[in-house]
């Protein structure tokens, strides 16, 4: 609901978002974490403030955020990091502190928007990783947004196909394969 859709419904956790007011959509949005491609973070913050942040504007008490932001930057290997600004981070770096300050507050649910794009290959398979441990561990759904094949095969367990703004089908993914049942998405699995 960063936009909203000209029509349809979003759902999450059965509640439809485009009919909430602004103050119940504020609230809901507790229960969803972004993890955005181009990372957002604040360059004038260290990694500790940039996770702290999202904490802090949505009224998680302020004695326990230094525990939670530690807790989260271990879950994603960056506990050394913290005091660093974004500038002394790689690629890999800052979209793991995204990941942290996406998780911070409990979502129930992390949107991903093709969080791998910018990274090499080595990057994305431990970033992948650190995705499926997040979603095993801590039980949050996770939607990813990607147009890689190879990130669906490593994290996805089904796999929405859109086309031009409408869905195809939705496949099983299991062991790395993918079940395309539709023309278009036994194309794609055969693509990559």
């Amino acid at each position: 609901m960063l936009e909203r859709p000209d029509a349809g419904q979003v759902i999450v956790d059965g509640t439809d978002l485009t009919t909430l007011s602004a103050s119940e959509l504020r609230i809901a949005r507790h229960n969803i974490g972004m993890i955005f491609q181009q990372f957002n973070l604040m360059s004038n913050r260290t990694v500790f403030d940039n996770v702290a942040f999202n904490l802090t504007v949505s009224g998680y008490p302020s004695r326990d955020i230094h525990k939670r932001v530690m807790d989260c930057l271990e879950i994603v290997d960056l506990t050394d990091r913290a005091g660093h600004y974004p500038a002394q981070l790689s690629g890999g770096q800052k979209q793991r502190v995204g990941i942290a300050r996406a998780i911070a507050p409990s979502p129930k649910v992390l949107l991903a928007d093709e969080p791998t794009s910018a990274l090499d290959p080595a990057t994305t398979r431990s970033l992948l990783t650190c995705l499926r441990d997040i979603n095993e561990q801590l039980g949050v759904t996770i939607v990813i947004v990607t147009h890689e094949m190879s990130v669906i095969r490593r994290l996805c367990d089904r796999a929405a196909l859109l086309h031009q703004g409408q869905l195809l089908e939705v496949a099983d993914v299991r062991d790395g394969l993918i079940q395309a049942t539709t023309p278009i998405g036994k194309g794609l699995v055969h693509e990559d």
